[in-house]
């Protein structure tokens, strides 16, 4: 079809009234090209009379002012078949970055997402060498993981007393010991030899409590 534009939905149009430019990018990776900027001589040359008719005045300069609006408005009006020029301009000049793959239909950039190899972009036919490496990194990980469960990193953690994130005393982070690193404030529970227990109920009561918690008796 001779009067076809390729590129069709993977472009964007950064045009101004001076003149044509277009950025292309990758529908895989969304690398993005920008082609050459096409002046636009009416939209330049209309610029130019508008300015010459303001500076000269009076009836000529009104004239060429005139002028000057009507080229800008045609160049507006005739927009479409301008601008299919330019792009198609541009598409021709941004080919040769990009591959169409025709197994799925994208257009990828020739640099990062396209297999020169199997003639398919890397998503149907991914580069073997990277999946490789990629494969191999995901083992470790794995591997990795396994390893590390199997080693007891809570020997030395205080898991089974009540744990305390701030200090109620001070309000700063505890530290996670049974003592507030920043104040000193006993945090974690006592030994169960020290506990103390209400003498009414026998509900175990907390440190420093003045009544029990379950039946409301005095600890005093």
């Amino acid at each position: 079809m001779a009067g076809m534009v390729p590129f069709t939905n993977n472009y964007s149009d950064h045009s101004t009234r001076e003149g044509y430019q277009f950025e292309f990018n990758c529908m895989r990776c969304g690398n993005g090209y920008s082609s050459s900027f096409q002046h636009s001589v009416t939209g330049f040359g209309g610029r130019l009379l508008r300015m010459g008719g303001d500076l000269l005045g009076g009836e000529i300069g009104s004239k060429a002012s005139q002028i000057g609006w009507d080229a800008e408005w045609m160049r507006d009006g005739t927009r479409g078949s301008t601008r299919d020029k330019a792009l198609a301009k541009a598409a021709q000049e941004m080919q040769v970055h990009f591959n169409q793959c025709h197994r799925c239909g994208q257009w990828v950039c020739q640099q990062v997402c396209w297999n020169n190899e199997r003639g398919l972009c890397t998503s149907c036919a991914p580069r073997l060498d990277q999946e490789i490496a990629g494969m191999q990194a995901a083992a470790q990980v794995n591997q990795l993981h396994d390893k590390i469960q199997q080693v007891d990193w809570t020997r030395d953690v205080n898991y089974r007393d009540q744990a305390v994130g701030r200090c109620p005393s001070c309000m700063n982070e505890t530290g996670g010991g049974k003592f507030c690193q920043h104040c000193g404030t006993p945090l974690a529970a006592a030994p169960a030899q020290q506990r103390k227990f209400c003498g009414n109920c026998g509900t175990p009561t907390a440190p420093g409590s003045m009544f029990c918690a379950e039946c409301g008796q005095s600890t005093a």
